[in-house]
């Protein structure tokens, strides 16, 4: 029923229910590969170290700051192809998503393990501490890559999107520096050799989920 004789009521429902459709799309997809891919490299690193790969306490506190930028998806800016026309649900796309975007991730992970191991050799304090600030600047780089079909850069995100995530960023980096905090989650101030790798890896795999990206919705079409 209609409260105003104005037919724009209805279009803007549409666009209303698209844009929620998508966005709720978008946070399934990125969730569930984000997800996949920790499983997995959790799975293959656990039988070769000699520890765990993170604390448990540690796994708590990276998913608990990495779903405060997720939530925000809701709010997030949709690019205007998705409001033309109808998005219809496929179940067998998020797999391949899930997929693909989470060996993606996995592969991140197993190149870190070895370089942390073999090449920077730390010991378990500072492997799960770079591990831990590593995992949750790949979680938030992957939100901002994977959220629009686009090249990133030419689409804009909510500007509550951008925010939470610069901060949880700022969290994260902050924290194993951070007093009292490193004795309450283990972590070990890292030196400045790690925190560079650190950074120039999260930069490799935002770049290669791009191309990825770019190769996963080529190949659909």
């Amino acid at each position: 029923m209609l409260l105003r004789r104005d037919l724009d009521v209805i279009r803007r429902g549409v666009v209303d229910g698209r844009r929620t459709f998508a966005n709720t799309l978008k946070y399934i997809s990125i969730t569930t590969s984000a997800n996949f891919g920790n499983m997995v490299s959790m799975a293959l690193a656990t039988p070769l170290l000699p520890f765990l790969p993170l604390l448990p306490k540690q796994i708590l506190l990276n998913n608990f700051l990495s779903d405060i930028p997720s939530i925000t998806i809701s709010t997030d800016n949709v690019d205007p192809e998705h409001l033309e026309r109808s998005q219809r649900w496929n179940v067998r796309e998020v797999q391949r998503f899930m997929i693909l975007f989470g060996l993606t991730s996995s592969v991140f992970d197993l190149l870190t393990f070895a370089a942390l191991r073999w090449l920077f050799r730390t010991d378990q304090a500072s492997f799960q501490t770079v591990w831990f600030v590593i995992s949750l600047l790949t979680e938030l780089v992957v939100v901002l890559v994977l959220r629009t079909r686009r090249f990133s850069l030419r689409s804009r995100p909510s500007k509550l999107l951008i925010a939470t995530t610069a901060i949880t960023a700022g969290i994260g980096l902050v924290l194993p520096f951070a007093p009292g905090f490193d004795g309450l989650f283990s972590f070990e101030s890292p030196s400045w050799q790690l925190m560079t790798f650190s950074i120039g890896l999260v930069a490799a795999y935002a770049v290669a989920t791009e191309v990825m990206k770019r190769f996963f919705y080529a190949r659909r079409h």
